[in-house]
């Protein structure tokens, strides 16, 4: 469980000025600590939150999130100013599969043909290298719609890719990225956790 403090009340006062001031949204993923959350006008999974961006009449997207959810926010709201808080808030997962070795192992393996699944965690210029891109929710529905005399490359989330593969049959090759934080999350501590929180 988070324990965070309440943002203080001057802090809290000068985000709602600006927020006025500027037509901003304020956006939080789950992860963020609570006196984040707690100033933030919506709350959830990065794509969910910039569609609810998508519904506002805001000019700006405050995105209190890492690059790639910023950079999904923009791309759903092309007319909109997008801001990150902390520019240096960065992503394993994302941050494993850079553009430059993505674009080289494409260029090397060019006469394979992959049709690139890759998962939304994931940086602008990866889904730009892309043939579609998938969600945890629908990965299994877009590798069974793809191409079947194609094989697939399914990038960056490895631990994604190896479970969709086992729910569909579908062979196919997983670019080697992960999120270190996801890979904690094993049957035994999720299990552990359900016997202490039934």
């Amino acid at each position: 469980m988070r324990t965070a403090t309440i943002a203080a009340p001057e802090i809290r006062a000068d985000m709602m000025r600006l927020k006025q001031e500027r037509n901003a949204v304020i956006l939080a993923h789950n992860y963020q600590i609570a006196a984040i959350q707690e100033i933030a006008d919506y709350v959830g999974d990065s794509l969910g939150l910039a569609f609810r961006a998508q519904e506002t009449d805001a000019d700006v997207i405050a995105f209190c999130g890492v690059h790639f959810m910023a950079e999904t926010a923009k791309i759903i709201n092309p007319e909109k100013t997008v801001v990150l808080p902390d520019r240096d808030a960065g992503c394993p997962l994302e941050q494993s599969c850079p553009v430059p070795e993505l674009e080289a192992f494409l260029r090397e393996n060019e006469e394979k043909n992959y049709y690139v699944i890759t998962y939304i965690n994931s940086s602008a210029g990866v889904k730009a290298l892309s043939d579609v891109i998938c969600t945890s929710g629908n990965a299994v529905r877009i590798v069974e719609a793809a191409p079947k005399d194609r094989p697939i490359l399914f990038a960056p989330d490895q631990n994604l890719g190896d479970w969709v593969a086992k729910q569909t049959g579908r062979e196919m090759d997983l670019w080697q990225g992960n999120c270190y934080v996801h890979v904690e999350f094993t049957r035994e501590s999720i299990n552990r956790i359900k016997e202490e929180h039934p």
